[in-house]
């Protein structure tokens, strides 16, 4: 066994899309040297294991690191995200990452990079390859990225039991499984479940041979409203006009979600079911379209055993297995929805979190900016507090809120505004500047806007004080 000993500014656990984010930030802000290590055996966390037919929810043209374009800022001309802008698959996000690494962060001369390492505390980490130990004297601060470590499909522990005979797979292998099989369950109700209906829907299934079972149904964000691009200036901006209006007028949380809904800056899947989940889930119409065929959804189902002739659940009467089913487990929880937050600044250690949400890899390029050009951990932390993510629709509006704050702060302070106005990982911002000043209709929208914020955020708040 060797011990070798490093030395670098930041030790930044992780490199995934949290960690790529920070370090690009840090690289053009800094002169500082960086080493990075991870578990894996290639940059992009848990993109290495994604499943074959994974896309962003959000277009390709705010996500990834700022000094590099994810794509090639195109608009899908045809598939159910006709009319937006691209969404890149999981290959081409992997892909991205690599290039980031390999033409920008090695290159500079001041990143190390250690794969398939894993951290064990106090600047040390060993490798899983050999008996290769390293210590290193950090001259700034550990960066732990792994915070918001992605719980996956492939990867995550069931909580139920299968039968050895069943056929229950993870979504990665349901391209090589679903020509043996004649009836197809899909388990789970967020993105991943909904990825797996359309993936089979796609491919010629008949709607009646899936069942789709939800423990929670949910509410989901319409893609159309997350367009990063002037010329979708009435449905981005003017969605979020919608919303403080919503906001503002809103009664209740479920008076709320309806005056969403009737604005079209948010839909469900089923129109007779209320939605108990929210977790930024982004759809186009085309996509709730082939959800909708789907009849056979059992929901507030909570899974306990499957076996050959049924599955079992903890809330329901079992369901009778189907000749030759195939079940695909989406059950997993993609990241820390609901979880408390703790101080992005505390000492020698720096946790990004969102101070946007759920804009993860924006975030963490504010982070990494506000710890480049900022003396205090006070001042650092005052100017981008965490932001958690929702899990419920009640749980939205202090995300929703805290997001509206957030960015005011952001704008308050001219050494961010003039930095988030040149950052491609801010999405709505470029499309407001650009607003067309001769566009009646524009102008209203945003002084609507501006009229509007505050009597939102007040009801709001008023609102979360009663569901407490």
């Amino acid at each position: 066994m060797s011990i070798k000993h490093l030395e670098a500014d930041y030790l930044v656990i992780g490199c995934g899309a949290v960690a790529m984010s920070f370090v690009d930030t840090i690289l053009s802000e800094t002169k500082a040297s960086v080493i990075m290590i991870d578990r894996r055996h290639a940059p992009g966390g848990h993109w290495n294991d994604a499943y074959p037919y994974v896309r962003l929810h959000q277009p390709s043209n705010f996500y990834g690191v700022c000094s590099r374009e994810l794509g090639s800022n195109r608009i899908d001309e045809s598939g159910p995200n006709k009319g937006f802008h691209e969404l890149a698959t999981g290959k081409a996000v992997q892909s991205y990452f690599e290039q980031v690494m390999r033409e920008r962060f090695l290159p500079s001369g001041r990143v190390q990079y250690f794969p398939m390492c894993e951290y064990t505390g106090d600047g040390q980490f060993h490798s899983l390859l050999s008996s290769d130990q390293y210590t290193v004297s950090i001259a700034k601060k550990t960066v732990d990225c792994a915070y918001y470590e992605t719980s996956i499909p492939l990867t995550h522990t069931r909580k139920f039991e299968v039968d050895p005979e069943v056929s229950c797979i993870p979504p990665n292998d349901l391209p090589r499984s679903a020509a043996q099989h004649q009836h197809y369950t899909v388990l789970g109700g967020g993105k991943t479940g909904m990825d797996s209906i359309t993936w089979l829907l796609g491919n010629g299934v008949d709607p009646n041979a899936i069942t789709w079972v939800c423990s929670r149904s949910s509410w989901v964000t319409p893609r159309e409203i997350v367009q990063a691009d002037p010329l979708f200036f009435k449905a981005t901006v003017g969605g979020q006009l919608a919303i403080m209006r919503a906001s503002a007028a809103a009664t209740s949380v479920d008076d709320l979600f309806e005056r969403l809904e009737a604005s079209k800056v948010m839909a469900r899947i089923d129109t007779t079911v209320k939605p108990t989940m929210y977790h930024y889930a982004v759809v186009s119409n085309g996509e709730l379209e082939q959800l909708r065929q789907v009849k056979s959804v059992v929901y507030g189902a909570h899974i306990k055993r499957i076996s050959t002739t049924e599955m079992e659940l903890t809330t329901h009467k079992p369901i009778s297995a189907k000749p030759n089913t195939l079940y695909i487990d989406c059950t997993a929880t993609a990241a820390r929805f609901g979880d408390e937050v703790r101080p992005i600044f505390n000492g020698d250690l720096i946790t990004p979190q969102c101070v946007i949400a759920p804009l993860i890899p924006y975030s963490a390029a504010i982070v990494a900016f506000v710890e480049a050009n900022f003396e205090t951990d006070a001042e650092k932390n005052t100017l981008c507090p965490p932001v958690s993510l929702a899990d419920t629709p009640a749980e939205w509006m202090k995300s929703f809120s805290d997001n509206v704050i957030a960015q005011n702060r952001l704008s308050q302070n001219p050494k961010l505004s003039d930095w988030t106005k040149t950052s491609r990982l801010e999405p709505f911002g470029r499309v407001k500047d650009n607003a067309d000043e001769n566009n009646v209709e524009h102008m209203e929208i945003l002084k609507g806007i501006n009229d509007t914020a505050e009597s939102a955020i007040i009801n709001l708040h008023k609102l979360m004080a009663e569901v407490q």
